[in-house]
């Protein structure tokens, strides 16, 4: 057992616990979901899709607001794989990966934020993208001084991606596991998802 002691002075045991379970998650920001019909009525949005309060789907609709082309064409933003924390301050923790371009990094508004690490740059320390033309999942480096690792190897150009590749940025592990793959492509559901 490797006890270590948190700012607030609580003992923890860190072989358990990426932090400490008595000050909880900080900076968390949890909204209750709502129906979005309630809060904003509008025909391109399916009846009982949830958002959080105040936000509006990613999939767009805004004025202004850049869509991806996939997610247009099925009418949402559905997750596409997951990056699962096997190593550092975020173990246990998953990662949506969505369509298209996917920003890795410590800040809040990049796709996929690992907070828990401070040795990832907080914008663009590397991408994880999904051609959903050609099925397929890319790892490309980021615009940071970090180097980016995948089984070990460094990634100085975007390399294919398969399942249960460890991806390794900063002092942090993560495990890729896809969702979309030969047995399972969004756009060939898309249609029957909405007509039920």
């Amino acid at each position: 057992m490797s006890m270590k002691r948190c700012e607030n002075g609580h003992y923890f045991d860190s072989s358990k616990y990426s932090t400490c379970p008595s000050c909880g998650i900080q900076d968390v920001d949890i909204h209750a979901t709502v129906i979005h019909h309630v809060l904003q009525p509008s025909p391109a949005t399916p009846e009982g899709q949830t958002v959080r309060q105040n936000q509006n789907p990613r999939s767009g609709g805004e004025p202004g607001v850049t869509v991806g082309v996939f997610c247009q064409k099925i009418g949402m933003d559905p997750v596409v794989g997951w990056l699962v924390c096997i190593g550092g301050g975020d173990k246990g923790r998953d990662f949506r990966i969505r369509s298209e371009r996917n920003a890795i990094g410590r800040a809040a508004n990049m796709d996929i934020c690992i907070s828990g690490d401070d040795t990832i740059s907080r914008e663009k320390h590397a991408y994880i993208s999904y051609n959903p033309r050609k099925n397929s999942f890319l790892l490309t480096p980021g615009e940071s001084r970090g180097i980016v690792y995948l089984n070990d190897d460094e990634v100085a150009a975007p390399v294919p991606l398969k399942p249960f590749d460890v991806i390794e940025l900063g002092q942090t592990k993560l495990l890729f596991v896809p969702f979309c793959g030969e047995q399972f492509q969004w756009d060939k559901f898309a249609g029957q998802a909405t007509d039920g």
